[in-house]
Order: structure tokens, then C-alpha cells, then sequence
């Protein structure tokens, strides 16, 4: 069953068309990929996704939390950097996401779920740039979304803590029932945590693939199928001339 359905006919900058004639969706707890190199538009589709950008031909129809037994946002976003607010506590981040009371003991829960235990009267500049995107992802799963949205929630970490982060994150979505959509140019990130994977191409600002993965979970990063799928997922850009 699709909650999340995109539909952008075109999205210009200015005399510049940055995305034209993609559709996609999101089914219920399903995660998917936009993969493809820098600049090909995968943010401005996911800001369109977010309804931070309402300036694009077509539409785009939310089913999660419309039904009306939820208050709460169905959709949630986490940036490529976390956006704390400085003066503000990691337990004060996390619980005024969304301007309404302070929910004392759901922040508690989302602490020691993030593995930050102990931080929660700490301040941003004293968290590492891994503590301080576990909270960015905390504040997300405060409203209690259906939908989270990903913006390269990790390139700015090393490698060990992006693999950390990961697997947090998939356990955390698994855990509540979260479908997300994540951006990444990362072929193993996407296969590691997609179970579909839509491609874009650097050029004309269309989906040039839509590729399913079919391995159950829990993934095995040096699994043989996972190289398989990454030699598909190059042969198919270069034949889209899109790397």
C-alpha cells in the first residue's frame, strides 16, 4: 500500500529545469533510495517530498496519519547536518520539534534509544558530530511520523560512525514502522538500506531506473549478492551516462 506518492512534472531554477516527469512512491514500511551524483536534483525531490518547495508542476499526496486518529505530522525530515539549536539542551532539541509541550518521558525514551544516555542536559558544542546527528534523528522520531525523510544524514561523519548510524537508524524505523526515503550518491549506502532504489541521472533530472533489492534483512555488508547488485547499479548509470 503507497503512503507517499510524487508526482513532479517539471522543477525549474529560474530557466534551469533541475526535475522533470518523475513519479515514485513509498509504500508502508518500505525504504527507499534516490541515488545518483551530486547535483542531480535528489535533494530538490526530497524537499518537494517534504513540502518545503511548493514551486514545481504536479503534486504530491500524503496517505500516513490523514486519517484522523493522529495530532502528529506524518511526515519528518532529518538534514545533512543536524541543525541544533546551540543554546538549547540535547533533551530541549529533541522534545520542542514540533512547538508542543514538552513530552518529558518520550524525550527520555528517544535519549537512551539514539544510544545517548546521560547526554540529555548536554550542549551541541560538546556533542561529536555522531552524538549530535542521534539527536537530529531523536527530534525526528519525536512527533511520531509515518514518513521520515533522510537528506545524507551521514556524510559528514567517518566511516565506522556512518555504518553506526546505519544500522541505527533501520533498527529504530523497523522498531516503530517508519517507511523512509533517504538521498544519498553512496551505492553501498543505498543497497544496504534500500529495499528499492531509484536512480537519477546527472542530466535531465528524471528517475532512470527504478531497481528492487531482493535481500531480507538483516544485511550482511560483504554479502556476494550485495557486490552482484552493486556491479547491476554501476552498469546501469554508465549506461545512463549519468557517472
Amino acid at each position: 500500500m503507497s503512503i507517499l506518492d510524487i508526482e513532479v512534472r517539471e522543477k525549474a531554477f529560474g530557466s534551469t529545469i533541475v526535475l522533470h516527469d518523475i513519479k515514485l512512491s513509498l509504500d508502508n514500511g518500505e525504504a527507499a533510495v534516490l541515488l545518483g551524483p551530486s547535483g542531480c536534483g535528489k535533494s530538490t525531490l526530497l524537499r518537494i517530498a517534504a513540502g518545503l518547495d511548493k514551486r514545481f508542476s504536479g503534486k504530491v499526496s500524503v496517505q500516513a496519519g490523514l486519517d484522523g486518529a493522529s495530532s502528529s505530522p506524518p511526515i519528518a525530515f532529518v538534514f545533512q547536518e543536524p541543525r541544533l539549536m546551540p543554546w538549547l539542551t540535547v533533551a530541549q532539541n529533541i522534545g520542542y520539534a514540533d512547538g508542543r509541550r514538552f513530552d518529558g518521558a518520550r524525550v527520555n525514551r528517544l535519549i537512551d534509544d539514539v544510544g545517548l544516555s546521560g547526554h540529555a542536559d548536554t550542549l551541541p558544542k560538546a556533542l561529536s558530530g555522531g552524538m549530535a546527528q542521534r539527536v537530529a534523528i531523536a527530534r525526528a522520531l519525536y512527533t511520531e511520523p509515518r514518513i521520515l525523510l533522510l537528506d545524507e544524514p551521514f556524510s559528514a561523519v567517518d566511516a565506522f560512525t556512518r555504518m553506526k548510524l546505519q544500522d541505527l537508524v533501520l533498527k529504530l524505523v523497523e522498531q516503530r514502522g517508519i517507511s523512509f526515503l533517504l538521498v544519498t550518491h553512496d551505492i553501498d549506502e543505498a543497497l544496504y538500506l534500500g529495499d528499492r532504489i531509484y536512480m537519477m541521472g546527472a542530466r535531465d533530472g528524471g528517475i532512470q531506473q527504478d531497481l528492487s533489492v531482493d535481500l531480507a534483512r538483516p544485511r550482511d555488508r560483504r554479502a556476494a549478492r550485495l557486490a552482484e547488485l552493486k556491479s547491476d547499479v554501476l552498469t546501469a548509470l554508465q549506461a545512463a551516462h549519468v557517472i
